[in-house]
């Protein structure tokens, strides 16, 4: 066969012209954020001007067509990079999943609605290229400001949170809740088998996760109003804060879950006992009137822990009932767990609290463990 007479031809194809990777990943989690899409995109563009950048939009499967929205921009921009997650829910996981998608040496994660200033991340790039492993946009140093974009009802409760996580876990940065900070990639990657995709504060867990202080440095921020849309966070967001350091605290001996389904389980207690008390008003005898404040507490944490610990697995439609059923089943089977075990350590101890500590510490992790597999399993 005769050589081609233009070999130069080949070497000027499209799709074989270098590339070079970016210095510096953006990861926005989304979702309903589709009239913040062009916007952030064009602000991007100008205060990363001179830089290899991309963005990574991490979609939590939107209604409103977010994932659609970046991808058309995608098309005539190989910066913008969009990954839809179906079945799957939370800020923390997305960027997990959004870094780990990442081959810059520097990621950074910022919230979709423009209430972060993206101005910033020249200098947190640059800190980091300078040393620092981990840079923090704080609205709590000095300098920072969260007057604009936090009513003055949720500002109070950040700087809650803040303290508690100060105090509990020791950590020494000023905003160790915010949604906006960078950091090297191989760091992140070292710590991710650690971390918890369930949730909205990742930066904590990243913090709190770390077997050695990181090299860290913090940059003011004045947090912005929302110019669209709502306000992703809802009063679960607190719940789920609770877990995170009670995870922590234990050095994840406990997992965040397992503690919202612990925290479900008690206020199921006080269901019962409402639902007993109300049971023998109407005039059941006893056993019966326990059975029916059983299930009624059951039905209850049901619907709680679908609405709160599994969240990012949950169930509607038809599987909302099957789960029900599943999981009333599972649980009647965790009483026999928990009377066994306390039969059995009131046997031992005749302490008649220590068996009754025992026997429903053994019925919480039975019902966590089947139901986790069972009602709520990983799709």
């Amino acid at each position: 066969m005769l050589p081609s007479p233009h070999p130069q031809h080949h070497a000027q194809r499209p799709f074989e012209t270098p590339h070079r990777s970016p210095d510096l990943s953006v990861i926005v989690p989304t979702f309903s954020e589709t009239p913040s899409v062009g916007p952030l995109i064009d602000a991007l563009k100008t205060a990363l001007e001179g830089t290899h950048w991309e963005v990574i939009f991490v979609d939590d499967d939107s209604p409103d067509g977010t994932a659609e929205t970046v991808r058309s921009v995608a098309g005539s921009d190989r910066r913008v990079r969009c990954i839809r997650r179906i079945g799957r829910r939370g800020l923390a996981g997305a960027s997990i999943e959004g870094m780990l998608s990442s081959s810059a040496p520097v990621v950074a994660v910022m919230d979709g609605d423009m209430q972060h200033d993206e101005s910033l991340l020249p200098e947190m790039l640059r800190r980091i290229q300078a040393g620092a492993d981990l840079v923090i946009a704080s609205r709590f140093c000095e300098s920072g400001s969260a007057n604009d974009g936090l009513s003055q009802a949720r500002l109070g409760g950040s700087r809650i949170a803040t303290w508690l996580a100060r105090r509990l876990l020791h950590i020494d940065v000023t905003d160790p809740m915010s949604g906006f900070f960078a950091m090297r990639r191989p760091v992140f990657e070292a710590l991710a088998p650690r971390l918890s995709a369930q949730g909205f504060k990742i930066l904590l867990d990243i913090i709190a996760s770390v077997p050695e202080p990181l090299r860290t440095s913090e940059v003011p921020l004045s947090f912005r109003a929302r110019r669209h849309g709502e306000s992703k966070l809802d009063n679960l967001v607190a719940a789920e804060f609770l877990g995170l350091l009670a995870a922590k605290a234990t050095g994840d001996v406990v997992s965040i879950r397992f503690v919202l389904f612990a925290l479900v389980g008690g206020f199921g207690v006080l269901v019962h006992l409402a639902a007993l008390k109300a049971s023998l008003a109407l005039g059941l005898a006893f056993a019966p009137a326990q059975t029916v404040a059983a299930y009624v507490a059951m039905t209850g944490n049901y619907f709680l822990n679908n609405a709160l610990t599994y969240r990012d697995r949950r169930l509607g439609g038809w599987r909302l009932l099957w789960g029900l059923v599943t999981f009333c089943v599972l649980c009647s089977l965790g009483v026999i767990a928990n009377v066994g075990v306390g039969q059995l350590v009131h046997e031992q101890s005749h302490v008649w609290w220590l068996a009754g500590l025992a026997g429903a510490a053994m019925g919480a992790i039975f019902n966590y463990v089947t139901t986790s597999r069972l009602t709520w399993r990983a799709r």
